[in-house]
């Protein structure tokens, strides 16, 4: 009988040299629970919206401007063949709009009956967040803008998080006539 290993065993040795020079599988680890929002900035503190209040994000569009409304509306612009109000967010929570217009944004929200832009200083995308970062206690801030604060996740500095939804359906945001 020949010394000769059959094919099959020549397999099996090379099998069990590639799994002993093989590198293990790396540990696994825990997978961390996030939340994510669209960031953004009005005056001096920072925000998220939940993705599903913000439709889209667009740069400040050319407008109209509207007569007898109040300051903060700033007009009525054409987005692809639909009129969107445009709202100075800034300027209804008495915040002065920031004067460096390359970095405003308009968060679009559409929400029932409510089809608006909401103009802010700047945006800064998606953004995520670990689920134990948040608090259902914002910092204190000014009483018009805390019925639309719903928590803060906090990171190198407090994200509020705000609901456009919460905004849609507020009164005084909705009356917007002198």
């Amino acid at each position: 009988m020949s010394d000769q290993p059959t094919p099959f065993q020549r397999l099996l040795e090379i099998d069990n040299r590639c799994r002993a020079l093989a590198a293990g599988l790396p540990s696994q680890q825990e997978a961390i629970q996030t939340w994510g929002g669209i960031g953004f900035r009005m005056g001096e503190r920072y925000f998220v919206a939940p993705m599903g209040e913000v439709a889209e994000v667009l740069h400040e569009p050319r407008y109209t401007l509207l007569p007898g409304v109040k300051t903060w509306v700033k007009g009525v612009a054409n987005v692809r063949g639909r009129l969107l109000p445009i709202m100075d967010l800034c300027g209804y929570f008495g915040f002065e709009l920031s004067a460096l217009r390359k970095q405003r944004r308009i968060l679009v929200m559409e929400h029932q009956d409510v089809f608006a832009g909401l103009t802010v200083d700047e945006v800064f995308g998606m953004q995520h967040f670990p689920i134990e970062s948040y608090s259902e206690t914002p910092p204190p801030m000014e009483a018009a803008i805390a019925p639309f604060i719903h928590g803060v996740f906090l990171r190198e500095r407090p994200w509020l998080v705000f609901s456009p939804h919460a905004l849609a359906g507020a009164r005084e945001f909705l009356d917007v006539a002198c």
